[in-house]
């Protein structure tokens, strides 16, 4: 049983355990509520403070997240500005300078159809012009064949072929003063070899460096002459004296085999059979000796050059031509001085070997003498007159005489 006291009127009764079971439950039910509701109340407001905090910082760091993002926002548009400028004045520039390109182009091609139309005016009036030389030479050719069939008809054979050298000579004497200044051009007088060429050419600069020689050989015959030359009968004999007169280039003028076409037809090189060689009518003498120099004159600094280097070799010829001199003298002069050395070595030791036996011969000498000076001290008149009384009767009397 329980006891429980009414807090109005102060009366006590008593109640069995369930009923004050009962009432405890209804009295924490109705706390609780209360508790409850109060709690609910507070949480509620608690909530809606925390919510609305939350609600502010969000707004504020939205906001702020918003300003930040807008001032990105604003440079990055700010760069990308920047760049398109930078873009478009680099389009601008890159536009105007392929204007310009495209504009000099232009003017590149005007001037080029212009150079275009020149040059094929100076090609038709270079083919005109060469047309009308090759006309011209074929005509001289032409009238120069005709001449020399007709001068060999009225000739003999020795005068046939001096006539043709005297042509060359003549024809070359015409422009000597003009165009061949430092040149030499005269017969070749020269058969200690035991053949010769007819003329020898050669050209040097002013400072006196061959660039250019020719032997020439001229060779004619008359029409009535039984055995026929050919031109190619000639070429061994005309190279091996270009040889043997240390020339670069050999030329046949020839009027041999006057129905050739081949040899009628110009300048002909031979040199698939014989080096440097060349067949020419004598209206192509002067034309071949000015295309050969001209295209000489192209090597005239690497002929300086070479000249140069065998300067030089001779000089390291010379050089060592002096050292090998001067290494054998020097070994000549070495071994004559060396057994001279030796000789004067084996006499100072022969003269050792003397003076050592002089020196023995002196110490022994020495020796002798101190014994004998031993002696003569020790020598004495009593000694000298023992056993001697006529030496001891002398010496008496002396003393007395004394």
């Amino acid at each position: 049983m329980n006891e429980i006291k009414c807090p109005n009127c102060g009366e006590v009764f008593t109640i069995d355990e369930n009923a004050y079971a009962s009432i405890v439950k209804q009295i924490r039910d109705s706390e609780f509520q209360s508790e409850l509701a109060e709690r609910e109340k507070m949480f509620k407001s608690e909530k809606d403070t925390a919510l609305a905090l939350v609600k502010t910082q969000l707004r504020e760091e939205n906001e702020k997240s918003i300003f930040e993002l807008k001032q990105e926002i604003a440079r990055l548009q700010a760069i990308i500005d920047s760049a398109q400028k930078d873009k478009q004045l680099e389009i601008n520039s890159a536009v105007s300078k392929k204007d310009r390109e495209i504009a000099e182009k232009n003017a590149e091609i005007i001037e080029l159809k212009g150079n275009v139309e020149s040059a094929k005016k100076d090609i038709v009036l270079k083919e005109n012009t060469l047309k009308a030389e090759y006309n011209a030479m074929l005509k001289a050719k032409d009238e120069a064949i005709e001449f020399y069939k007709d001068l060999k008809t009225r000739m003999s054979t020795k005068m046939v072929g001096e006539t043709l050298e005297q042509h060359c000579e003549i024809e070359f004497n015409k422009l000597r003063a003009t165009g061949f200044q430092n040149a030499y051009f005269e017969k070749d007088n020269d058969a200690r070899t035991g053949s010769k060429g007819d003329y020898i050419f050669r050209d040097k600069t002013d400072d006196g460096v061959e660039f250019i020689s020719i032997m020439f050989e001229m060779k004619n015959e008359m029409d009535t002459t039984a055995t026929k030359h050919k031109n190619e009968d000639f070429f061994k004999e005309l190279d091996k004296d270009r040889k043997e007169k240390i020339c670069e280039y050999a030329v046949l003028v020839s009027l041999l085999e006057s129905d050739n076409e081949l040899y009628n037809s110009g300048i002909v090189d031979v040199s698939h059979k014989y080096e440097k060689m060349y067949v020419i009518r004598p209206q192509f003498f002067i034309p071949i000796i000015t295309l050969l120099r001209n295209a000489a004159l192209n090597s005239v600094d690497y002929k300086r050059q070479l000249m140069d280097i065998r300067e030089q070799n001779i000089d390291i010829s010379h050089f060592e031509d002096d050292m090998n001199d001067f290494k054998e003298k020097f070994a000549r002069n070495y071994d004559i001085a060396s057994r001279k050395f030796k000789t004067a070595v084996e006499e100072i030791d022969k003269t050792i070997q003397h003076l050592q036996k002089t020196k023995e011969n002196l110490l022994s000498s020495e020796n002798n003498l101190r014994l004998a000076n031993n002696k003569a001290e020790e020598l004495s008149i009593k000694k000298l007159t023992k056993n001697n009384p006529t030496m001891a009767q002398k010496f008496a009397e002396l003393k007395d005489n004394n």
